[in-house]
């Protein structure tokens, strides 16, 4: 039931809803009784030290930006390293201006053990500076692993000064874990959620109180169509995201060979010499090797049944394939970036055509190997 009247959480000023609970302003029915009413996001923070993520769509988010830029403040951002390219905000440095930008990198236990640090931190240093952001710092840290965040907390105090802390990202990036331990290493949460608001801010942001009078306050996740992620079912999603150190599965394919990954998206070796192909991507997802000349067929035939996920009946939820043409440079190594499905890294000294079959929207990119 959507209530009768509009009405605002008295911690943050979002318009509050009864319908959807990973909206912002979700209250329970139950809890309109209450005096003041507040919105689940505040209640949880204000009551059990923990934030929870909302969702926000394209348009408003960018409009919610365009706010931090107006403040003296750090901005964090915080991307997931298995979906960086899908989940980095693109010309962020436009919306925040002159205000420092703290790039925290999620999910780094996903990568196998025996990894160069330091060259993971240099990628990403140089894909930030592609997508436009200046960038001081790289922090990698794993929210599931708490990894990392040590050195994050002393990031935040050493950059802070006397600002306030803007936390921005993707949906399902681990935001809500790393707000919960700003708050936990920043904030005195007996004192209440601050009512007051920065001139002119949307109200779909959380203030939260710090000691010295400042605020870590916690933005909505940006909903991104482009992620293979937000398009697949909640019961395909499992699958989909990696939870534990991903098996990279080498291919040895000569050229007019295919490989199928479930039913989500399918590559075509088209040129070049045979070579080899390693895919990083989740367990959960099977991968069907093939002539490219039966390939078509093979889609028709077993699409949703042998190749899965999804399932023949979520099929038809996802948008129809579109075809992606890249050519990877002679002697280079790249990756062929599928957004929420992961890469495939093509070990190619004399270059090679590829085509990526996936759902229309679905960003693929050709890039430097992260690995």
């Amino acid at each position: 039931m959507e209530l009768e009247t509009v009405r605002h959480c008295s911690g943050c000023g979002v318009t509050l809803q009864t319908a959807q609970s990973d909206q912002s302003g979700y209250v329970p029915e139950k809890a309109l009784e209450r005096t003041p009413i507040i919105c689940q996001r505040c209640f949880r923070i204000k009551n059990y030290n923990e934030a929870m993520s909302v969702a926000l769509d394209h348009d408003e988010f960018l409009r919610l930006l365009g706010r931090i830029g107006q403040e003296d403040a750090l901005v964090i951002h915080i991307v997931d390293l298995f979906d960086f390219d899908g989940s980095i905000i693109s010309g962020l440095q436009r919306f925040v201006g002159t205000n420092p930008v703290l790039l925290v990198v999620n999910k780094i236990d996903l990568l196998p053990k025996a990894i160069n640090w330091n060259r993971i931190k240099n990628w990403v240093q140089r894909q930030a500076k592609e997508h436009g952001i200046q960038i001081v710092d790289v922090v990698l840290v794993s929210a599931k692993r708490n990894l990392g965040f040590e050195r994050l907390v002393d990031e935040v105090g050493q950059r802070r000064g006397k600002r306030d802390v803007y936390v921005v990202g993707a949906t399902n990036v681990g935001k809500s874990t790393l707000v919960n331990r700003l708050i936990n290493d920043y904030s005195d949460m007996e004192r209440e959620l601050t009512t007051s608001r920065y001139p002119g801010t949307t109200l779909d942001m959380v203030n939260i109180p710090l000691d010295d009078g400042k605020h870590i306050v916690d933005t909505p996740g940006i909903v991104y169509k482009s992620r293979l992620t937000e398009l697949v079912s909640r019961e395909d999603l499992g699958a989909l995201l990696p939870d534990k150190p991903l098996k990279p599965a080498v291919y040895q394919l000569n050229a007019g060979q295919t490989l199928f990954f479930g039913a989500l998206a399918r590559f075509d070796f088209v040129e070049g010499e045979r070579q080899s192909f390693t895919c990083y991507m989740s367990n959960g997802i099977k991968i069907h090797r093939t002539k490219l000349e039966r390939a078509d067929e093979l889609y028709a035939d077993h699409a949703g049944e042998m190749l899965a996920p999804p399932t023949k009946a979520r099929l038809a939820d996802i948008p129809a394939w579109t075809k992606h043409q890249l050519r990877v440079p002679r002697g280079q190594e790249m990756d062929v970036f599928v957004s929420g499905l992961g890469w495939i890294t093509c070990n190619s000294t004399s270059g090679a055509l590829i085509e990526i079959h996936a759902p229309k929207g679905v960003k693929v990119l050709l890039r430097h190997a992260l690995i």
